[in-house]
This record gives C-alpha cells, structure tokens and sequence, in this order.
C-alpha cells in the first residue's frame, strides 16, 4: 500500500510542483488548499503524513495543527513556510509539528525529511509489545526500572538527570525538542534556573557516549534545541 502524504498549500505552482515530485517517489497525494479543507481530509483519510504550509487562508498552519493535535489526531507534520524567524519554529515544534522546513527548501533535503519521520514512525510501528520502561535504540539500552544504560551492551554511569535526559530523547528519535519542553519534561515545569543547564547536560552526556563510540548521539537544532540522532548504518 502506498504511503498517503496530504499537501496543505494555498500556492498552486508550489502545490502542484510538490505533488508531481511527491508522486514520482511513490507516494500518494492529496491536496488542500485552506485549512479548513486540511482538518477535513485529516479527519476522514488515513494519512502518514501531512505537509502544512503557515500562511493558509482563513485559518492558519499553526491554528490547524493546534486543533488536530486537540482532537487527538498523531499524523507526523511537517510544517512548510516562508517564516524563518526562531519564534516561528519555537511556536510550530510547542503544538506539535515533527519537523520545520523553511522556504526555500531543496526537494533532497525535503525528501530526506519525510523519509526519517516514516521510517521512524514504521519502526515505533513495528514493536509495538515492546515494553515502555525499556527503550534501545541502535547500540543504546536504556531500563528505566533499573535507570540504567549500555552502549554496545557496555554500562554507561550517567548521573540522575543524564538519565532522564537521555531517555526523554531516545525515546523519539529524531524529534526536536525545545529547551523549554526539555526543562519541563526532565527538570519540572516550576524549575526556576537557567535554560542553558539544558546544553550543559547535552555536554556532558556526548563526552560520555563519545568515550564509547565516535558517533555524536545529539543533533543541535540552532536556536531551538535538540534531537536524538542514533546512527543510520
């Protein structure tokens, strides 16, 4: 069964241009060109995922992902827009978008962005018995019963909020997350310090797992935060 990709975008060259490239790499595509025609095609399709242009008419990009993730509805987004401004990101990742891909993009860099999210999504998919307080994600385990890790089924001593960091990330490889979401998740929502304690622990938890491999676990996202990045060979 083909993967189903809804294209949400008021600019008809720009639609039909990501349509046809879309098509030519195997997927099936849908269109909308507002968002209250996106809500309804998401609403009463079975969609993998959803392209979501900001600058709709009527309702906004943000506005529809905010009431799609209200109405409990999970389909990756990928938000696609012209703002390129740090706050724009912040506010699109804060409602729930899986990526932000600004204009303009490369139809590579695009397709390799869709591309992750399925796979990831297929792979989360794939097991889904698997137990939630254990969580291994190419050579890392992590038991959360036992708070312990092991790269290449060797102990990694991480201190208590390295290991809840790190957990919080592998869990969903390839999400961005904000320092915000991070201080919150891992440190509680009334902690009062400094978001930079966020890069502080990303620090300390790459000289750790570097000791035991070469691959950087840690992708930074410039200006907003950062995602789990296990190796792809």
């Amino acid at each position: 069964m083909r993967r189903r990709i809804l294209v949400v975008e008021d600019d008809r060259t720009l639609r039909q241009a990501l349509a046809f490239n879309l098509g030519r790499e195997g997927y099936e595509v849908l269109s909308a060109t507002d968002g209250q025609m996106a809500l309804d095609t998401a609403r009463n399709q079975r969609l993998d995922l959803i392209l979501l242009d900001v600058m709709l008419p009527g309702m906004s990009g943000v506005e529809v992902l905010r009431v799609l993730r209200r109405d409990g509805i999970g389909t990756p987004v990928i938000i696609v827009s012209a703002k390129a401004d740090e706050i724009d990101r912040v506010v699109g990742l804060k409602v729930g978008a899986d990526d932000y891909v600004t204009k303009p993009f490369s139809r590579p860099e695009l397709l390799a962005r869709i591309e992750a999210i399925l796979r990831r999504n297929a792979q989360a998919a794939a097991d889904p018995t698997q137990p939630e307080d254990r969580v291994e994600v190419g050579a890392i385990a992590i038991d959360r019963g036992r708070r312990e890790v092991e790269l290449g089924g060797v102990p990694i001593h991480l201190t208590a909020k390295e290991f809840d960091l790190l957990a919080l990330l592998a869990s969903h490889p390839g999400r961005i997350y904000t320092r915000e979401q991070i201080l919150e998740r891992v440190w509680g929502w009334d902690y009062a310090g400094e978001s930079r304690t966020v890069d502080v622990h990303i620090s300390w938890l790459r000289a750790k797992l570097r000791d035991s491999g070469s691959h950087d676990y840690f992708r930074t996202v410039r200006g907003i935060g950062y995602a789990f990045s296990p190796p792809t060979g």
